[in-house]
């Protein structure tokens, strides 16, 4: 059964304009590059306007990443501002040749959608090379072309990218990264098309690089962005010790050889499992914390890679949830960041201020081993801070934030043109005015209780110029 749509509130819908701000105050370099993939093998997920609600207020994440073009999920996110990409199931490629079907799909998943939904990419398939079914193959490239027609026809394809994600095995060789090579035959035949196509459109080449997958006992601190002693290229000179950077690079190098290195390489897929079975290295909550929280700090700094350097990278983690349904190794159900009721699996600083101080103590998130990723501290030993509860009702936020600013405390930031006045919600300046009087008093718990809205919490809400 669908789940009903629900309008979101206008707050919501202002924390929409605000998205990017917050993600650089809190990560800087992130800049919205951060995105995850939103994955539905489960039996037990939380409704899709919920999953959109949560990932507007409580988190930084604003962009997902779908496996279909799934119609309750696309409306649940109408009015979020929340980037979207929706995918055509493999199986439909071969008919998306036709310009009538590829119009139709276009009229049936996208335009009743759009622009309240901000759908942004279409992916055509998933993997499909490895797949190494050859009808797949053979029409991979002419339903891309088919579909930006429709997309043209539509007058989308200025707002919609078509593009599609691959796995490492499009590589025949990767190791030293500069020798990466596409597969024989395909090279030619598939990818170089499929590159001259992505060109044309201004579309990214998306790939899925997995490193706890390529990992041994002995390589994972290289896997983990962890201090390590590198791998030497002899072709090139240089330094990887990161083993991310040097699957990357193999893309590039490939990419390259077909003379296609000006192309933007998005991360497509990447994650780490925080349960598996006792014969795979390195995997528990700690260690897939640490991987998620240096990824995000690595693909986000700026610093590129030994030949791609300078560069962010447009990333999405996998996944958003543990899914029960998946089949394979107990891994497989366990790449997630939130549990069903979207309490997080660990904590790698994802969620805002307001959101992981409401956190209940029976679920805290594992914490992870990574530094965070803002350079001031997320924590600070011996300080505290007041904040509202998560559901607080609205209306007694705004009386707190009347009563203390009414009390001549100093609520000049909260008002229009002041450090703390965006987000411009009654949560955020009920933040602000509460901790305001809770500091100002002996801080003492019941001076955070404020008819029970209140909650103290030991993380910094901070963010940019707005200090707390």
């Amino acid at each position: 059964m669908a789940e009903p749509f629900i309008p979101l509130s206008s707050s919501m819908l202002f924390l929409t304009v605000i998205s990017l701000f917050l993600a650089s105050a809190l990560f800087p370099g992130v800049e919205g590059n951060i995105g995850v993939n939103y994955g539905t093998v489960a039996n037990n997920l939380p409704p899709t306007s919920q999953v959109a609600h949560f990932l507007l207020e409580s988190t930084v994440i604003n962009r997902v990443k779908l496996y279909d073009a799934n119609p309750d999920i696309l409306k649940a996110f109408a009015h979020t501002g929340i980037a979207v990409t929706v995918t055509v199931p493999n199986d439909l490629i071969p008919r998306l040749t036709k310009l009538s079907f590829a119009q139709q799909w276009v009229e049936d998943n996208v335009r009743p959608y759009t622009p309240t939904t901000s759908i942004v990419r279409i992916l055509v398939g998933n993997e499909v090379i490895t797949t190494a079914d050859k009808s797949l193959i053979g029409n991979l490239v002419p339903a891309m072309q088919t579909l930006h027609t429709a997309l043209v026809a539509a007058s989308l394809d200025r707002r919609i990218q078509v593009s599609t994600p691959h796995s490492l095995g499009v590589l025949s060789n990767s190791s030293p990264p500069s020798t990466g090579k596409f597969l024989l035959g395909y090279d030619v035949h598939v990818m170089k098309p499929l590159l001259s196509f992505l060109r044309a459109t201004n579309s990214p080449f998306m790939i899925n690089p997995y490193p706890f997958f390529g990992c041994s006992s002995d390589t994972l601190d290289y896997a983990l962005f962890r201090p390590n002693a590198g791998v030497l290229d002899g072709n090139t000179g240089l330094l990887y010790t990161s083993m991310l950077d040097a699957q990357l690079d193999a893309v590039f190098s490939a990419m390259k050889v077909l003379g296609f290195d000006d192309l933007e390489i998005v991360i497509a897929e990447t994650g780490w499992p925080s349960m598996g079975d006792s014969t795979q290295v390195g995997v528990d909550a700690n260690v897939a914390a640490e991987y998620n929280g240096n990824l995000m700090r690595h693909v986000s700094s700026g610093a590129g890679t030994p030949l791609m350097p300078n560069r962010t990278f447009e990333t999405y983690i996998f996944a958003l949830f543990n899914e029960d349904l998946k089949p394979g190794p107990t891994s497989e159900r366990n790449f997630g960041l939130f549990r069903q009721d979207m309490t997080p699996v660990y904590d790698i600083g994802i969620l805002r201020p307001t959101a992981r101080s409401s956190i209940p103590n029976n679920q805290t998130p594992i914490p992870s081993k990574t530094p965070p990723l803002n350079p001031k501290p997320r924590s600070s030993k011996g300080k505290r801070w007041c904040l509202p509860k998560t559901g607080a009702d609205e209306s007694t936020l705004q009386r707190n934030v009347d009563y203390v600013c009414g009390l001549g405390l100093d609520c000049e930031p909260i008002q229009q043109g002041g450090d703390c006045f965006l987000p411009n919600t009654v949560r955020a300046h009920a933040a602000f005015a509460m901790n305001a009087y809770y500091q100002s008093t002996g801080k003492n718990e019941s001076d955070c209780d404020f008819d029970q809205t209140g909650a103290i919490t030991d993380v910094d809400p901070s963010y940019g110029k707005c200090q707390y």
